[in-house]
């Protein structure tokens, strides 16, 4: 029908998802500034730097001869629990602290919101840490069930107690990349399996 050729598809939308610190924004930089040369968001060893999503629109990545258009959305932190005392540890006064713990809270609300507009879910793992959490666990059994496709990032693969394969082992139902998003370490077959698994 004359219509279908003009009719331009989206591009497919793609959410960056995760515990606080386990590298989601600076694999959403490193995307961003791979295929586009910009950054998205800053990053901070404090919990909760990123406290609403972003989004970047059109990005196409090349992999393998082929061009995929991504919207990549980069998250706040998940958590089951946030609390100002927290974010004091790290020498903010409690003004701040109940302030930032505030904003992380509703954060984690404006990351569920996201899933309704959703085609796919980076879900970004710091390998150093206990895949068995209450974050991964409830994260991986939404996804499940909203049937949205899902690729791990085991990220912090530099770090010597770096343990990628227990994330695969707690999670077989799922492909597994090992990165470092600070150190480019396997980046290219970051992007090769996006292409692959969100790119049909």
């Amino acid at each position: 029908m004359w219509f279908k050729r003009f009719f331009k598809k989206r591009s497919t939308r793609i959410g960056i998802y995760g515990p606080p610190n386990a590298g989601k924004t600076t694999l959403a930089n490193r995307i961003i500034k791979d295929w586009s040369g910009e950054a998205m968001g800053s990053t901070s060893e404090i919990p909760h730097e990123t406290r609403r999503a972003k989004r970047r629109e059109g990005v196409t990545i090349t992999s393998n001869g082929s061009a995929v258009t991504f919207d990549i959305v980069d998250t706040p932190g998940l958590a089951t629990k946030i609390d100002f005392h927290d974010f004091m540890s790290f020498g903010l006064e409690e003004e701040e602290a109940k302030r930032r713990a505030k904003e992380a809270t509703e954060g984690v609300i404006d990351a569920i919101k996201w899933l309704e507009d959703l085609d796919g879910i980076l879900l970004v793992m710091d390998s150093t840490d206990d895949p068995f959490t209450q974050v991964n666990v409830t994260v991986i059994g939404n996804m499940e069930a909203r049937r949205l496709p899902l690729l791990i990032v085991a990220n912090k693969i530099d770090l010597p107690d770096s343990a990628p394969a227990r994330i695969h082992s707690a999670f077989p139902q799922h492909p597994m990349v090992p990165i470092s998003a600070l150190e480019n370490t396997n980046i290219d077959k970051l992007y090769n399996a996006m292409a692959d698994h969100f790119g049909g």
